[in-house]
C-alpha cells in the first residue's frame, strides 16, 4: 500500500542520518559541521518525503522549508532539520494529521468527478454514470480498507452496509448512500433508459461530498 510505502522511506532516511559526517572545524573553533553536499543530500530526499506525505501548507513542511533555507551546515542547525524530521514520522507514524493515501486517493478521484461532469455537460449520460458510479465504489471501498474493513471482494451494498453498521457515515451522508446501489447497479449492467440524467448528478454530487468530508484533511 502507499502508506506502507512512505513508513519505509521514514525509516530509511532516519537511518541515514547517521551516516552523515560530522567533521570539527579546524584552526581552533570550536563545534562541527557538515561538508556541503552531505547534508543537502539527505535534507533534499527528507524535504521531498514531507511535502508527498503532508502537503506543501502542513506545518511540518513549512518548517522544514524554513529551518533549511537557514542551515549553512553547522551542527546545530543540520541537528535542527533532523528533530523536524523526526516530529514529521512521529506525527505520520500515529496518524494524527491524515492518511496519506486518502489524500491521494482523493485526488485521483476528483478527475474522475471532473471527467464524469463533463460528459454529463456534453450530453453522455451513459458514460457519465458509468465514470461516476465507478468513483462512488471504488471510494467507497478504499474508504472502508483504510479504516480496518474487509471489503475487497463485497458488493456496492455490503460495502455501504458496513460503513453505516460501523458508523463511518452517519447522518444525512448516511440517507444519500442508501440510494447509491442501486443507480450503480443500473449503471454498471447498462440498463440506460432506467438511469436519468438527475440520477447521475446525485451521484456526482453525493461523490464530491464525501471526498470532501472523508478524503480531504487540509
Amino acid at each position: 500500500m502507499l502508506r506502507d510505502t512512505f513508513a519505509r522511506r521514514f525509516t530509511e532516511l532516519e537511518a541515514s542520518f547517521s551516516s552523515i559526517p560530522f567533521k570539527s572545524h579546524s584552526r581552533g573553533i570550536p563545534g562541527s559541521y557538515v561538508p556541503d553536499g552531505q547534508w543537502q543530500k539527505w535534507a533534499t530526499s527528507t524535504q521531498s518525503l514531507i511535502r508527498a506525505a503532508f502537503g506543501e501548507l502542513s506545518p511540518h513542511y513549512q518548517n522544514f522549508v524554513n529551518a533549511y533555507k537557514e542551515c549553512g551546515g553547522s551542527d546545530s542547525s543540520v541537528r535542527t532539520l533532523n528533530a523536524l524530521f523526526l516530529s514529521a514520522k512521529e506525527d505520520f507514524e500515529g496518524g494524527y494529521l491524515f492518511d496519506v493515501e486518502l489524500r491521494v486517493s482523493g485526488e485521483v478521484f476528483g478527475d474522475f468527478i471532473a471527467l464524469a461532469r463533463k460528459s454529463l455537460a456534453e450530453g453522455h449520460k451513459d458514460v457519465a454514470a458509468v465514470l461516476a458510479c465507478a468513483a462512488l465504489e471504488d471510494a467507497l471501498k478504499r474508504f472502508a480498507d483504510v479504516n480496518g474493513l474487509a471489503v475487497g471482494d463485497k458488493s456496492m451494498q455490503e460495502v455501504v452496509n458496513a460503513l453505516k453498521s460501523s458508523g463511518l457515515v452517519a447522518g444525512a451522508q448516511k440517507t444519500l448512500l442508501d440510494a447509491m446501489p442501486r443507480i450503480r447497479n443500473l449503471a454498471m449492467h447498462a440498463d440506460w433508459d432506467k438511469i436519468a440524467e438527475p440520477d447521475v448528478s446525485s451521484v456526482l454530487g453525493f461523490v464530491e461530498q464525501f471526498l470532501l468530508s472523508k478524503f480531504s484533511h487540509g
